[in-house]
């Protein structure tokens, strides 16, 4: 649980840190005046607007908003996608076009898995119902009108309409 409440609160500095972690990378490890370029006018911006989109997607689910804390699947997914970011910022320029190729297709996954795991706890179901803990529970079922025992009577009161 520690692990998944660390991300919780890992995703919004990681919209600062990962975009900075890219321009010092540019600098430290000589990427030169095209990745300044990649780096300045879309990879900087770029995570940064993702990372928030994600984060509110992450967010809006209303048990990680209970639990302080975020999946399994979104630790799996942001590891990825935040160790290529990473990575990016090496600038080795043998692997660095195939890795970014690959951090936007992951960055492109986490989105879709964020939207299914949204619409998923979303989506109302008959059976389990949820209290803000998350605990689930079997609401208790209505009894139909067949089935009613006719030895039992059953006298509900009529509210009488508000006086004017």
């Amino acid at each position: 649980m520690w692990l998944r409440r660390a991300f919780f609160g890992w995703l919004i500095p990681s919209a600062f840190v990962l975009p900075l972690w890219m321009l010092v990378g540019w600098g430290v490890f000589n990427g030169g005046g095209w990745a300044f370029l990649w780096v300045i006018l879309l990879a900087i911006p770029g995570v940064f607007i993702w990372q928030l989109i994600l984060t509110l997607l992450v967010r809006a689910r209303g048990t990680t908003r209970a639990q302080r804390a975020v999946s399994w699947w979104d630790v799996l997914a942001f590891s990825v996608w935040h160790g290529l970011l990473i990575s990016l910022g090496f600038f080795v320029e043998a692997w660095w076009a195939p890795v970014m190729v690959l951090a936007i297709v992951v960055g492109v996954g986490v989105f879709w898995l964020e939207l299914w795991q949204l619409w998923r706890e979303a989506r109302p179901s008959r059976m389990v119902l949820r209290t803000a803990e998350g605990v689930a529970y079997i609401p208790p079922t209505r009894p139909d009108a067949e089935h009613v025992d006719p030895s039992v009577f059953v006298i509900t009161e009529k509210q009488a309409p508000p006086a004017r």
